[in-house]
């Protein structure tokens, strides 16, 4: 398996959705719990979680696992704010890094090892949700990941690769294109079966 850090963005204030997202259960289980655990089944040498607004409740659910805990005091900013807070967390880390988010109930230890498994060549890989775009969980390269700093805004990593020269490696993953952001696609996720009814 190849060398990795791993990131888990967990800050959101899940405000369209009126509740932390980060704790709807899956299987009895936390759903930032459930992802951290799949982060730590492939074997990251340092697992980094940003947490936000929500830091007080999610903090106990991560209770007993091998994460270091940063919270973002910029949260409200967007996600960038997250991606620079947790990247300096592994500063003196060379090595590629897995960044996943907490709102894809469809997420599995698989999607995160065929992102490992790529022979990237020094490139990104990210996951491609065919019609619905493109997006986490990735994988960044040593390079790619000095240019988090300039980040700003909610835009995320998308401005990484605007040059087609830094085009990143796609693994299709259709199933991904779903997340939960709204009471409406919560609904859906219960209804599914994805997400464990209170």
């Amino acid at each position: 398996m190849k060398r990795h850090s791993a990131l888990l963005l967990a800050a959101g204030g899940s405000t369209r959705l009126g509740r932390p997202k980060q704790i709807l259960n899956i299987g009895g289980v936390p759903l930032v719990r459930h992802v951290a655990q799949l982060l730590l089944a492939t074997r990251p040498e340092h697992l980094v979680v940003v947490t936000g607004g929500a830091e007080a409740t999610i903090k106990p659910t991560l209770a007993g696992l091998d994460v270091v805990l940063v919270q973002n005091e910029d949260w409200q900013t967007g996600m960038a704010s997250s991606l620079r807070c947790g990247y300096q967390a592994l500063t003196g880390s060379s090595l590629p890094l897995l960044i996943t988010g907490t709102d894809q109930p469809r997420l599995t230890e698989q999607h995160l090892h065929s992102l490992l498994e790529q022979d990237a060549g020094g490139k990104d890989v990210i996951m491609s949700y065919g019609e619905d775009g493109q997006g986490i969980p990735v994988l960044l390269s040593p390079t790619t990941q000095q240019h988090i700093q300039d980040l700003q805004g909610d835009t995320g990593l998308r401005q990484l690769w605007k040059n087609t020269q830094t085009a990143p490696i796609c693994v299709c993953a259709p199933e991904l294109g779903f997340d939960i952001d709204t009471p409406e696609q919560l609904d859906a996720a219960l209804h599914a079966g994805w997400i464990d009814r209170d």
